[in-house]
């Protein structure tokens, strides 16, 4: 594409039509119905970070309640999984004559609309134009269940981060971390 690819730019936009409509693909290439071994195995894995955020007193018992509703939800949820990237973000794509994505160490089967976490909490919110260009090239909007999961996987996109940025004494991913702890409901 070329140019100008920053923060508000049309170029942005485009590279996120282009975004969606590759990892639509993917999806749509390697989807199974709905399950619940998916969010049974989400469930689990947020638990382990809750302890471990716990344990080092990353969060209050408040923020541990709210993360163990977010538990709840994601033990309960039935939901579409696909083969995911797992860290779908701008700084894993590659961005020239044709659209490439990099960065596959996470990738495996996992909840479909968890590939759009790391955009939610970290591009989107700001930027709700580019989840919408997204969207679009992915070919379908988020139906009501899927926004809601998505809130969920911000509780995993939290504690993670709170957890790892302690570990690695980086102090933008410990904040970045409270900031969608913060927004959680």
């Amino acid at each position: 594409m070329g140019g100008h690819r920053g923060p508000g730019s049309p170029e942005e936009e485009l590279a996120h039509h282009e975004a969606g409509h590759v990892l639509g693909k993917l999806h749509q290439a390697t989807a199974t119905p709905q399950g619940g071994a998916v969010g049974a195995a989400l469930a689990e894995r947020l638990q382990s970070w809750i302890d471990r955020a716990a344990h080092v007193g990353l969060i209050d018992t408040a923020e541990r309640n709210l993360l163990k509703h977010h538990v709840a939800i994601l033990g309960n949820s039935l939901m579409d999984s696909a083969i995911c990237h797992l860290d779908y973000q701008p700084r894993n794509w590659l961005i020239g004559d044709a659209f490439g994505i990099c960065d596959f160490e996470h990738m495996r089967r996992d909840a479909r609309v968890r590939d759009f976490a790391r955009l939610e909490f970290r591009r989107w919110q700001a930027a709700p134009h580019l989840r919408t260009a997204f969207l679009d090239g992915y070919g379908r909007p988020l139906t009501d269940t899927e926004r809601r999961l998505l809130e969920s996987f911000g509780a995993i996109e939290a504690t993670t981060a709170l957890v790892k940025g302690h570990k690695e004494n980086d102090l933008a991913l410990s904040a970045h971390g409270r900031t969608v702890l913060s927004r959680l409901t």
